[in-house]
């Protein structure tokens, strides 16, 4: 009977969390489309602040994995090319590499750790305090003063993280093949041949959906969090763990329609 009433638990709690999701989801959409009709009541300042904290905070961090990421494949790569003597590959394969797949990955992830959380522990810090029951009572929605501002915020610095995080990824890339005796200028060649517009977009539409997805996780374990002693760290904990298997199942998902359409 104990092993049936675990059982039961989990799922009943399975099953409340994906209720509390979808409940937040919804209601978010419907904020969402009411600023469509009436912009006047997004919090821009808030907005700002949010931006400012998740994108130029977050400027020097994502710009070293970058460079560092652009390092370790130059290098990786390299060793199996320059047996062949065409290293100079290496810059193509970069190129690929950083605008299609790991800059919006790497840089969704970082954003997970840094804002999500913070979006999580901001909004369930409220919670515990109350804030969250003040507003209601007084006639404001939490999610639009508190959930939209984070979300876009996420929206908005993801794309300017990648191109940083890519550029600095460039770089480091560059700076290896010139040990290897490739000219900076071949290199910058090979990479503006190899980055089409399409790559660039498609990339950048990846950094945004990745950054949606951080925001409404990290934002959703704020509003769930617990009152306990302890509930603001589950939810922090919650919120970057969510951020970083939705990111995952979302970049499998596109991997696998880009193969099947061929793009």
């Amino acid at each position: 009977m104990a092993l049936f009433d675990s059982i039961g638990r989990r799922w009943v709690t399975l099953l409340k969390g994906l209720h509390e999701n979808l409940s937040f989801l919804g209601e978010t959409v419907t904020e969402f489309a009411g600023m469509l009709i009436r912009p006047g009541r997004f919090r821009l300042g808030d907005a700002a602040l949010a931006f400012e904290r998740a994108a130029f905070d977050g400027l020097p961090i994502c710009a070293g994995i970058g460079f560092l990421l652009g390092v370790i494949l130059s290098f990786q790569s390299a060793a199996a090319l320059q047996s062949f003597g065409v290293e100079i590959y290496v810059s193509d394969m970069i190129t690929i590499a950083l605008f299609r797949e790991l800059g919006p990955l790497v840089t969704a992830i970082i954003l997970a750790g840094r804002s999500g959380s913070a979006f999580a522990a901001e909004i369930g810090t409220m919670k515990v305090d109350e804030e969250l029951d003040a507003l209601t009572t007084m006639g404001l929605p939490p999610v639009r003063f508190l959930v939209m501002p984070r979300v876009a915020a996420a929206v908005l610095a993801m794309p300017v993280l990648t191109i940083f995080a890519e550029l600095a990824g460039l770089v480091g890339g560059a700076i290896v093949l010139e040990l290897m005796n490739v000219p900076n200028a071949v290199f910058w060649r090979h990479v503006a041949s190899t980055a089409d517009m399409f790559m660039i977009v498609f990339g950048l539409g990846k950094a945004c959906l990745f950054g949606l997805l951080v925001g409404l996780v990290g934002c959703s374990a704020g509003m769930r969090t617990q009152n306990t002693a302890d509930g603001v760290g589950r939810a922090v904990t919650s919120a970057v763990v969510g951020g970083i298997v939705s990111i995952a199942l979302a970049d499998g998902i596109l991997a696998v329609m880009c193969y099947a359409w061929n793009l």
